[in-house]
C-alpha cells in the first residue's frame, strides 16, 4: 500500500507545490466579475445616444450572444475540468490531447457562428421590424457576431490554461483589459468618428481581441514552464479525449441554458396578474440586483472548478472539503455582513430612483430586501456544481438545473401568489417567496448529493 513518502516528490523528482486557496484563487475573479457586471450596459447607454432604434438593435442581438456565451461556457468547463485533473495527477499527455481536441472544437464553432451574423445580414430586413431598427440590426449584428466568432471561443483555450494554472489574476486582466478597451473605443468611434452601432459593435470585438491576446500571453508562460518540469510526468493518453470534454461541456451549456427559464417562467406568470406592468418593472430591478449581488459567488464557483479538480486529481478530497467549507463560510459572510446591510440602507433609495409609480417603488423594495435571502438560498446551488464537474460529473447539473428551473421555479411561484392572494398581501410577494424556497430546496438537495459523492470518492 503506498504511502505519502512514496510520492513522486519523496522520490527525488520535481515536489508539488501546494494549490492555492479556493478564496485566493476567487478573489481576482470577484474584481473582475464585478467590473464586468458594471460595464454591462456599455453598449446600451452608448446606443442610446444613437437613437431608439440601435437600443433595439442590441436588444435584437442578445439571443445570439447567449446562446454563444452558452457554448463558451460549456466548452470552458469541460476543458477546464480535464486540464487541471491532468495537472494535478501529472499526465502530460492527456493535457497536449484536451489541447488538441479543444482547438479542432473551436474550429468549428468559430466558422459556424461566423455564418450565423452573416445570416443576419440577410435576414434582418425580412423581419418585419421597421425599417431604421432592422437596418440597425443588420449592422450591430452582423459584425458582432462574424467579430466575436473567433475571439470569443478562441478565448476558451488559454482562458481554461490559465485557470487550470490556479492563475485566476491573469483571468483578471485579461477581462480588464476587455473592458477598458471596449469604453475607450466606444468613446471614440461613436462621438469621435460617429459611427453609430458599427463603432459600438466594433468596439466590442477589438475590446475582446485585445483581452485575449493578453490570455494567450500568459497561458503561452504558464505551458513553457509546465513542459520544462514535466520530464518525469505520466504519459498515459486518455483513450476518450474529446468524450472527457464534451461529457462536461454539453451538460453546461444546457445547464446555462436552463438558467434563462426562470425569469421567462417568472415573466408569464406577472404578465396575468394585475398591475403587472409595475410587477415586471419591479422584478427586473430585483433580478439584476441579484445577479450583481451573486457576482462574487459566481466567481468563486468558477474558482472552485480548477481548485476541486486539481484536488481530485491528487484524491484529496479532504481539500476539496475544506475549499467547500471555506467557499460557504465567505459567501455567508459577505452575504450577511454587505449584501444585507447595504441593501436595508439602500433599498428605499433604489427603490423611488429606479422606479415611476408608488406601487413599483412599493415592489421593488419588497424585492430588494429579500436579495440577501436569495442570495444564500442560491449560493450552495453554485458551488456545488463545479465540484461534481471536477470529478468529470456533468449530469447532476444539469439534472438539479432542470429539477430547480422546470420542476420547482413555476410551481412555487404560483403557490407563493396563491398564498398572498388569500392572505390579502400583493401576489408579487408570494412569487418572490416561492422563487426563494425554490432555490433553498434545489441548493439544499444538491449538498446532500454532493456530500453522499465526497464520501464514497473518499472511500
Amino acid at each position: 500500500m503506498s504511502t505519502p513518502d512514496a510520492s513522486p516528490a519523496a522520490a527525488g523528482s520535481t515536489p508539488r507545490p501546494e494549490p492555492p486557496t479556493v478564496m485566493r484563487m476567487a478573489a481576482p475573479l470577484i474584481v473582475s466579475f464585478w467590473m464586468r457586471a458594471t460595464v454591462t450596459f456599455v453598449d446600451t447607454i452608448y446606443a442610446a445616444r444613437v437613437g431608439d432604434s440601435a437600443v433595439a438593435a442590441i436588444g435584437l442581438a442578445v439571443p445570439f450572444e447567449f446562446l454563444m456565451i452558452a457554448l463558451w461556457v460549456g466548452l470552458s468547463t469541460g476543458l477546464t475540468s480535464g486540464l487541471s485533473r491532468a495537472m494535478g495527477a501529472r499526465q502530460a499527455l492527456r493535457i497536449e490531447q484536451y489541447l488538441s481536441a479543444c482547438w479542432r472544437m473551436v474550429g468549428v464553432m468559430g466558422p459556424m457562428f461566423t455564418l450565423v451574423g452573416v445570416g443576419i445580414w440577410f435576414l434582418a430586413p425580412h423581419l418585419g421590424l421597421e425599417q431604421d431598427t432592422a437596418h440597425q440590426f443588420r449592422i450591430y449584428g452582423t459584425v458582432l457576431l462574424v467579430g466575436s466568432a473567433f475571439s470569443s471561443f478562441w478565448s476558451v483555450i488559454p482562458d481554461s490554461l490559465v485557470k487550470a494554472h490556479h492563475d485566476t489574476r491573469s483571468t483578471m486582466w485579461a477581462g480588464i483589459w476587455t473592458n477598458v478597451l471596449n469604453v475607450s473605443l466606444n468613446t471614440l468611434f461613436v462621438f469621435g468618428f460617429g459611427w453609430g452601432v458599427f463603432g459600438i459593435a466594433l468596439s466590442t470585438v477589438l475590446g475582446r481581441f485585445g483581452g485575449l491576446a493578453y490570455a494567450l500571453m500568459r497561458a503561452a508562460a504558464h505551458e513553457r514552464v509546465r513542459r520544462s518540469e514535466a520530464d518525469d510526468w505520466d504519459r498515459e493518453p486518455d483513450p476518450a479525449p474529446y468524450r472527457a470534454i464534451l461529457g462536461l461541456a454539453v451538460p453546461a451549456s444546457l445547464t446555462f441554458a436552463l438558467m434563462a427559464l426562470e425569469s421567462a417562467v417568472v415573466n408569464g406568470l406577472l404578465a396575468h396578474m394585475e398591475r403587472a406592468t409595475e410587477a415586471i418593472a419591479a422584478y427586473s430591478i430585483y433580478y439584476r440586483t441579484v445577479l450583481f449581488c451573486l457576482q462574487p459567488v459566481i466567481a468563486t464557483a468558477v474558482a472552485m472548478l480548477p481548485y476541486a479538480a486539481r484536488r481530485i486529481g491528487r484524491d484529496d478530497v479532504a481539500g476539496v472539503r475544506r475549499g467547500l467549507r471555506e467557499a460557504g463560510l465567505a459567501t455567508t459572510v459577505y452575504t450577511l455582513g454587505i449584501v444585507g446591510p447595504a441593501v436595508w440602507v439602500l433599498g428605499p433609495w433604489l427603490s423611488h430612483q429606479l422606479t415611476e409609480s408608488a406601487i413599483t417603488a412599493r415592489y421593488t423594495l419588497f424585492a430588494l430586501r429579500m436579495v440577501p435571502l436569495t442570495c444564500l438560498a442560491g449560493a450552495p446551488f453554485l458551488l456545488s456544481r463545479p465540484v461534481f464537474e471536477a470529478m468529470n460529473r456533468g449530469r447532476p447539473g444539469l439534472v438539479m438545473a432542470m429539477i430547480r428551473y422546470v420542476v420547482l421555479t413555476g410551481p412555487l411561484a404560483w403557490a407563493g401568489m396563491a398564498v398572498a392572494r388569500r392572505m390579502d398581501w400583493g401576489a408579487m410577494y408570494g412569487l418572490i417567496g416561492g422563487l426563494v424556497v425554490a432555490a433553498a430546496t434545489a441548493s439544499t438537495i444538491f449538498s446532500w448529493w454532493l456530500a453522499l459523492s465526497l464520501r464514497r470518492a473518499a472511500g
